[in-house]
């Protein structure tokens, strides 16, 4: 083992963020082929599928179990693997080695039996990864090229076996600006003939210092702090293709509050990316919070009968439940009238929780809607600014007592509010004025969460007050300085996301992104209010003037999905502007991220992409903002919240869509994972999939109708990126290089490749030409 590390650190890899951990394939030597994919694709169904294949294996199963102490990472991964052939396998289990750091203690079991393999350097492993590419036809594995290689001896799998294989290693993660980065290339998971059963990770970290953040840029991650210095990260899914790899982020610092700030720009010509996370310091259970004030606005009219009431009232005795002693609350209850259980606040006592359960499971529903009065009410209970206020509003219906005019309505309730309290909007099923909710919550420096009518409203509202229920620093600003930066030459950040002044709680991982204009040293001021004093935080941070590589362009692309969450939201609130409408469809085409508005996008037939006839489209489209309530009201805005929320910046699967034809189907069933994009359809509030826009490594690419590259070839569905999709194949003919797959011209392209460039190379379907630009150049790859 001594001899695997001291080669790991003699090795120099050309990777800078490919694989980092070892997720393997099989590869099948005695029938030599592409690697299994799940069928059905995402294809048209008047295409018939295959026959089975008589070689072909799935991933039953694949668990990731990691223990991470301050920078060693020591990680077992078992995977399943059986054959779904109707002939006997012969194969082996190759991985690839970290892109830097070192492997210790590296160990590989085949059902539970020690097995043999032979550990490469990039230089070696690199011919072995070309031969199986030209030998298989199957580019997949394409994006490890540069990286090192663990080559397993072949052993059989007879027809219908399953084996499992466990690798237990020891790793030294790589940091870089304060955080460490855990990442496990998952998606080589999606080389199986069925979706895989059950993925499964579970990350233990211990620090010798506080940790603070603790981040996936990829997956939704279920995070618990059990204290300062320990942080659990798991995730689980069933049935699924991963379309992405595994990445997990996490920093330590002392103090209160910690920070950490990532940088990427990949053009120096134009504005840099940012993304700020910053954490608060994790107490112990019985530490003093900051006390708060809490009111709920609860919908008792005539349409919250049956279910809807019964689940209402579970939501705020959960609220009731769950506040703290020396905590302030009320509660308001209405229909076409307006009561409050107290005429002021009520200080939370074991005795005053009781009698509010009582006056709660003594409510029941009748009579109009008085929403402007009940918000009026609300907030006229709120007179203490030095303390966190919180107004819980949930409807189920439109105002029909009282003032019912939208404008009003919001006018009211804004000018109610003399505390900056923040108000947090419930819209219950289809029938809410959705854009009156979403108007009172922006004005109320809060959020609008909608619950479909098969959903539970109490589901809703616990979650969100769990994460609100121990505020450690209110109203709080962010700013960035820089050192010759002057006042005439603007702020030094902008469009930074989300706008405004925020709170910070206890357990929440807060991630605000932005873009800068001028590179350099900068600090970061974190300013806040604890209990009416202000406190005050800085942290150093580096905006680099060019990026090296790829390895958080997530950062601009999550960027861009919180700027179109704003976009929409101007466009839905203030109105139509069509600057707004133009740098939206730019960045639906330039990420491959799709709206109800940019659905068109997903057109199979639509070149080039971003043009005029693109903008109308969009701006005949975003007419349905005009829907104030109904299910294409409440679609739009839950999608935009969705949009404007977003913390990850990878799409993760998704149930396998049943295809129409067209743009694709409603997802939903059983099945196998759909990795591809989709968007949400406005008639039917359904995902629908888009596999016409998918997502090569970094770059969105859109599959077009089937053309010949040359007079008399076979026609064959063509790839383009947003910079080439305005090429013709036949009048461009000469400023575009052709390059045939797996011939020695195709593998010099690989060789001077980046890996990211390598990345789109691997992904590529069987039968289709991709017309790609590199380092300034077109080719047509067929």
């Amino acid at each position: 083992m001594k001899r695997i590390l001291g080669l790991m650190l003699g090795l120099a890899f050309g990777l800078s963020s490919a694989v980092a951990s070892a997720q393997g394939v099989l590869i099948i030597t005695n029938h030599p082929g592409p690697l299994p994919r799940p069928w059905p694709h995402p294809t048209p169904i008047h295409v018939r599928p295959p026959s089975p294949p008589s070689v072909s294996y799935k991933i039953k199963e694949l668990s990731v179990q990691a223990r991470i102490t301050d920078q060693v990472g020591r990680v077992q991964v078992s995977q399943s693997f059986v054959n779904t052939g109707s002939t006997q396998m012969e194969v082996q289990f190759l991985f690839p080695l970290p892109y830097d750091g070192a492997v210790d203690k590296l160990t590989l079991l085949v059902d539970g039996k020690e097995f043999p393999g032979k550990l490469m350097p990039a230089k070696e492993a690199r011919s072995i990864y070309e031969a199986i590419v030209r030998s298989n036809k199957d580019p997949a594995l394409l994006e490890w090229m540069g990286s090192g290689l663990f080559q397993t001896s072949v052993f059989p799998v007879p027809p219908g076996a399953e084996r499992k294989v466990t690798l237990n290693y020891n790793q030294l993660l790589r940091k870089d600006r304060g955080l460490t980065d855990f990442l496990f290339p998952l998606s080589t998971a999606r080389y199986t003939s069925h979706a895989v059963e059950n993925v499964e990770f579970h990350v233990a970290i211990e620090s010798a210092i506080d940790i603070k953040n603790v981040y996936s840029p990829t997956h939704t991650v279920d995070i618990k702090r059990p204290d300062a210095r320990h942080a659990v990260v798991s995730y689980s899914r069933a049935n699924e293709v991963p379309s992405s790899d595994f990445r997990l982020l996490f920093d330590v610092d002392k103090g209160q509050v910690g920070a950490s700030v990532i940088a990427y720009r990949p053009k120096e010509s134009e504005d840099g990316f940012f993304l700020l996370l910053a954490s608060p310091q994790v107490k112990a259970a019985d530490a003093e919070r900051p006390k708060k004030t809490v009111v709920f606005v609860l919908d008792r009219s005539g349409s919250m009968s049956g279910k809807k009431i019964e689940q209402a009232k579970s939501a705020v005795k959960f609220v009731l439940n769950n506040l703290r002693e020396g905590d302030m609350f009320n509660i308001v209850a209405y229909d076409g009238a307006v009561e409050s259980y107290r005429p002021e606040l009520e200080r939370y006592t074991d005795e005053t929780r009781k009698a509010a359960l009582g006056y709660v499971e003594g409510l029941y529903p009748g009579g109009g809607t008085n929403i402007a009065g009940a918000l009026s009410t609300a907030l006229g209970h709120l007179k203490d600014n030095s303390r966190p206020n919180y107004v819980l509003f949930l409807t189920d219906g439109l105002p029909t007592i009282g003032e019912t005019n939208e404008s009003k309505i919001c006018a009211t309730a804004k000018d109610a509010n003399k505390v900056r309290a923040r108000v947090l909007s419930f819209g219950v099923g289809y029938d809410v004025n959705s854009r009156l909710l979403d108007r009172v919550s922006r004005d109320g420096f809060g959020l609008s969460e909608y619950v479909r009518p098969d959903e539970d409203i109490e589901a809703h509202v616990s979650t969100v007050y769990s994460n609100i229920s121990s505020p450690v620093l209110t109203d709080v600003a962010v700013n960035f300085e820089l050192d010759g930066i002057r006042a005439e030459d603007g702020p030094p950040v902008n469009r930074v996301y989300p706008k405004g002044n925020f709170d910070l709680f206890e357990g929440q991982q807060l991630v605000v992104v932005g873009r800068y204009r001028k590179p350099g040293a900068a600090k970061v001021v974190i300013k806040g209010h604890v209990s009416g004093q202000e406190q005050k935080f800085d942290f150093p941070a580096t905006l680099i003037e060019k990026s090296g590589d790829e390895s958080y362009a997530f950062v601009e692309k999550l960027w861009a999905m919180r700027r179109i969450g704003e976009i929409i939201d101007q466009l839905d609130l203030v109105g139509k502007n069509e600057e707004l409408v133009k740098e939206l469809v730019d960045l639906s085409t330039k990420h491959g991220i799709l709206t109800p508005y940019t659905s068109f996008l997903a057109d199979d037939t639509l070149r080039p992409l971003a043009d005029a006839g693109a903008i109308r489209r969009a701006g005949e489209s975003l007419r349905e903002l005009d829907q104030a309530s109904g299910l294409g009201g409440v679609a739009q805005r839950a999608e935009k919240g969705r949009f404007q929320n977003a913390t990850t910046a990878v799409p993760e699967s998704r149930a396998l869509p049943a295809f129409s034809g067209g743009a694709g189907g409603a997802l939903g069933g059983p099945g196998a994972s759909f990795t591809g994009n989709s968007f949400r359809d406005l008639k039917t509030d359904k995902e629908v999939a888009a596999d016409s826009v998918r997502q090569y490594g970094n770059q969105a690419v859109y599959a077009r109708k089937r053309v010949a590259a040359d007079p008399g070839k076979t026609e064959c569905e063509i790839v383009v990126t947003p910079e080439t999709a305005g090429l013709d194949l036949v009048k461009d003919r000469d400023q575009i290089e052709i390059v045939d797959r797996f011939t020695d011209a195709y593998f010099a392209l690989v060789k001077a490749n980046s890996v990211a460039e390598n990345q789109m190379l691997s992904q590529q379907r069987d039968g289709e030409q991709l017309l790609i630009k590199l380092r300034g150049k077109n080719y047509l790859v067929r």
